[in-house]
């Protein structure tokens, strides 16, 4: 799979940004805030984002542990990467950037404060592989914070079902021009564990002491949130 979606990515990265702002109508914005707030990240703090994409989390990130703190930003499409550092440079922040995957991690142990992928797990061959690096990277009592689309429940359910399955890949595939990159994404959020499921996941690896799930938007997203044993 992983081949798969480094391709997809790297076919959509021009469009990626402009497409995620009109398919979301802005709320991912404040689902970063919100993932950035639960991962308690403090100034001087060292964070590590994993599948940054475009590095929107990342930025997110730098800007609450400010100049004294380091923030890398890491993705194993480098044509999703590429975006990222001009991006940083408009803002006037200072991040780094590489190509890695999250699921081998080239990095020292116990070498970070926090580590975050936001709409990346389920795109990974393993997610519990990639779950085990994310800790195995972070300092004890550190967090590993997941961002990640789920499945909601109630009176948004049908229309959100209508919304992913007809309008995301009609209006993604016109202005990016690959149809089959927004029947995945959403196809793949639909099929993930979700929730409780999520967090028997996140348990399973044996990496956290405590694990928490915060329900955004009715559950069209959920921040998952590990603390480091």
């Amino acid at each position: 799979m992983s081949e798969k979606v480094r391709n997809m990515f790297a076919d959509i990265a021009d469009d990626y940004d402009r497409i995620n702002g009109i398919l979301s109508f802005g709320v991912h914005n404040a689902w970063r805030k919100k993932t950035v707030l639960e991962s308690r990240a403090k100034p001087g703090d060292r964070v590590l984002d994993c599948a940054t994409g475009t590095g929107d989390l990342a930025l997110e990130f730098k800007k609450t542990v400010g100049h004294q703190g380091y923030v890398l930003g890491t993705d194993f499409c480098k044509e999703m990467i590429e975006h990222a550092p001009a991006k940083a440079e408009d803002e006037n922040l200072v991040v780094e950037f590489e190509v890695a995957d999250a699921m081998d991690l080239p990095y020292d142990d116990n070498s970070f404060d926090v580590t975050s992928i936001a709409f990346g797990i389920r795109n990974v061959d393993d997610p519990s592989v990639a779950l085990k690096e994310m800790a195995r990277v972070v300092k004890p009592g550190g967090r590993v914070v997941v961002l990640e689309f789920g499945q909601p429940e109630g009176l948004i359910r049908y229309p959100y079902q209508f919304y992913s399955k007809h309008v995301m890949p009609t209006v993604g595939g016109w202005i990016s021009g690959n149809r089959e990159a927004y029947t995945y994404l959403p196809e793949t959020s639909a099929k993930f564990p979700a929730g409780d499921k999520f967090l028997n996941l996140m348990n399973q690896t044996e990496s956290f002491s405590s694990t928490k799930a915060i329900k955004l938007t009715g559950g069209i997203a959920y921040v998952y949130v590990g603390t480091v044993a």
